[in-house]
Parts: C-alpha cells; structure tokens; sequence
C-alpha cells in the first residue's frame, strides 16, 4: 500500500463537490451558472493538467530540494509559527506569479485558459494548464531559496491549492468581515470578471492583504460578466490550449523593429492587436458556428466518464505502472480530449481521429500479446468496412448532428 499514491481520491472528491454545486444551483434555480459544453471543456483542460503533472510533479520536489540544499539563504526550523510566515509567503508569491501571468505576453498564453469560461463555477477551477504548472512553480522556487524546507513547501501548496477551488463559486455570496481578510468567492468572482472596472483585480489566491497593499483590490459591486473580454469561439481543446501562443506568433511576425517585436512577447495583453485572433480563427477554421448538441452526449460522457476513471486509476497506481504503460495512457487520454473537443464542435474530421485511435488501441494490445505483426488485418478490416458500408456517413448520422444531405 505504500506505493498507493492517495492523492487519486482528489479527483473523485473534486467531481462530488461540482456535483453538489450543481444541485444546489438547480435548487435555487440559478440555471445560468452550468452550461454543459462549458463545463465538459473545463472537465478537459483539468484531465489534462492533472495527467501530465504526473509526469512532472516529482521534478518540482527534486527542484526545491536542490535549491535548499545547495543555496538557502536561511536555515527556517520547523515550528508551528513558521508554518503561518509560510502561507503568507507562499501568498504572496502567488500574487506576483498572478499578476504577472496577467501583464506579460508568454505568461497570459499560459494563464489564459483559465479566463476563458463564461461560466464562473468549480468546474473552471480546473482550467490549469502544464504550462501554468510549470511557471507557477519557477516562481515558488523562491521559498526554498529564502530556507523554507521542501516538505513544508508541499504540504502548504496542497492546501493552498485546496482553498482556492472553493472560491470558484457563484452560489456564496459576500462574506462580512471575512472579506477584509480573505479572498472570497465574491472577490475571486471580480477577478474572473471581463468588464472594464473589475479588470486585472484580485490577484491574491488566499489572502487580500497584498491587493490592498498594492492597489489591485477591488470589492463586487454589480454582478460580473466573467471570461475574456474578448471571448474565444471555441471548444476545441487544442485551440483552447494554445490560440494565444499563435497570437504572440502572429504578433510577431507583423511587429517591425526588436523594440515592437519585444513587445510582442513581453508586452502587456491589453496591447495586443484585436484583429489578430479573428485573422486566426479564420485561418485555422474556428469560428464555426456553434449549432446545438443533439446526438452524442450520451457517447460523450461516456468517453468523459472513461478517461476520469483512468486517470483516478493511474494516480492511484502511478507508482506500480510501467513507463510504456504510462506513456501508453497520456496519448489515449490526450486524444480522448482532443475527441470531446471535437465532438463539442460537431467537427466532421473526428471519424479520422476516431480510426486513429482505434488503431492505437489495436496495436497497444497486440503489443501488449506479442502479435504485432497481425496489426495489418484489423486496419484492412476497417478500410473494407468503410468501403462497404460507409462507416463514415454512420458515423456522422448516429452520432455528430449532421443530415445525410451535410457536406
């Protein structure tokens, strides 16, 4: 049992507490607050932070550890007061990881996934990017260095990481005094908010000192529109992922002179240019118009419902699991969720990548039974299917929302 990594329970808790959410939001009939293709997309992006840091996550204790070791400017004991220094510490590093991951270019490109939900509940707390991950924690190398030791480190981002999926939530309102102290759903509400006057707002994770320190604090007045202010018009898991790191691109290319092109990559989002993500969107077909999901919820929850449950099991058992095995399960999981994009989208190529995938899958147990030389027979298999009847046609009938007569 000592290999059990018990951190798996974390997914279905997280699943159980959007559960309750919901119900209550039935309840009080605040039926804005889900929107379901919202919601799945959200469900995604988490899928996919949570699978990768499990790749990753050993690499950011092995970081701080060598950085306490080799360069700690103090040696901080462990007693029950240093514990309270270090969540404000931790805080307040958080806040300047935040604030800059909203004024800098190549960091709002990472953070910028988390914004884009128009629905402000617990499911767009899990719009955490690797990316984000990974700059997040270059920035909490900060602890080790200043002496605070790696297992006290942990041990407070666990937590800290825990408290600030609860303010995810529309349905607790202002808090009284605990307002001047903590941030609150309300307050963190303000900061998911795209209107002009709750803009760049907020930016603490726990704590509301260092806002009103440096001037970043803003209180709920009236009720906030949340996402960008410039949505994005998409569910596709890779566009979500990565349109803002082809805006930069584009940025770029267009920028004329080093101070512009500087601009590009580490200037301020405000001051990108607005015509570019349309430029985009058209380019790389994303500005589809959305038509409503008919058909295939009942396949697509299925497929969401399978990659949670293998993704709680490989946490569980990440330990125990061979690294081909592993490798084996990101790139199913991965492109499951670039399925369900698609699926969100209606997007007719996805009978291709659903091929693709069967075929992955072939091969994964034919490797696994040593008969990989039979793998040809199941994808000529297929091909006859397809010739004969059509799979393809069936397949956008049954389970897209396109007619016989679509092209």
């Amino acid at each position: 049992m000592s290999q059990v990594n018990y951190l798996a329970f974390a997914i279905p808790a997280f699943f159980l507490f959007v559960f309750i959410e919901y119900k209550v939001a039935q309840y009080k009939k605040q039926k804005n607050v889900f929107k379901y293709e919202s919601s799945v997309a959200n469900f995604s992006v988490g899928i996919a932070e949570r699978l990768l840091n499990l790749f990753i996550a050993a690499s950011f204790y092995q970081v701080y550890n060598w950085i306490y070791n080799n360069y700690a400017i103090f040696n901080i004991p462990n007693k029950w007061y240093i514990w309270l220094i270090l969540l404000l510490a931790t805080d307040l590093v958080w806040y300047w990881y935040h604030r800059l991951g909203h004024e800098i270019n190549f960091l709002w490109a990472a953070h910028i996934v988390h914004h884009q939900s128009e629905e402000f509940n617990l499911t767009a707390a899990a719009r955490i990017t690797t990316i984000q991950a990974l700059f997040r924690n270059v920035f909490w190398c900060a602890l080790p260095l200043v002496g605070f030791h790696p297992n006290m480190i942990i041990t407070i981002l666990l937590a800290h990481g825990a408290y600030s999926f609860f303010t995810h939530t529309q349905l607790i309102g202002k808090l009284g005094w605990l307002e001047h102290i903590f941030i609150t759903p309300s307050l963190h509400g303000v900061h998911h908010a795209s209107d002009e006057k709750y803009l760049d707002k907020n930016y603490g994770d726990v704590f509301v000192f260092w806002d009103k320190l440096f001037g970043t604090f803003q209180t709920e007045e009236e009720s906030p529109k949340y996402g960008l202010t410039h949505p994005i018009k998409s569910y596709s898991f890779l566009w979500q992922h990565f349109h803002y790191y082809l805006e930069i691109i584009e940025a770029y290319k267009r920028a004329n002179g080093t101070k512009a092109k500087w601009q590009a990559v580490f200037g301020s989002p405000a001051l990108m240019d607005q015509n570019i993500r349309p430029y985009l969107e058209q380019k790389y077909l994303q500005n589809k118009k959305q038509s409503k999901p008919i058909r295939f919820k009942f396949y697509l929850n299925l497929q969401l419902i399978t990659v949670v449950a293998l993704l709680t099991l490989t946490t569980l058992f990440y330990k125990q699991i061979s690294g081909f095995d592993s490798i084996s399960i990101l790139i199913f999981i991965l492109l499951t969720l670039i399925n369900i994009g698609a699926l969100l989208e209606q997007r007719k190529w996805i009978y291709y990548l659903e091929c693709f995938r069967l075929i992955l899958i072939t091969a994964y147990i034919f490797y696994n039974f040593n008969v990989t030389e039979f793998l040809v027979f199941p994808v000529v298999l297929l091909i006859v299917l397809e010739r004969m009847f059509s799979l393809s046609n069936l397949y956008n009938k049954y389970v897209l929302d396109y007619k016989k007569s679509s092209k």
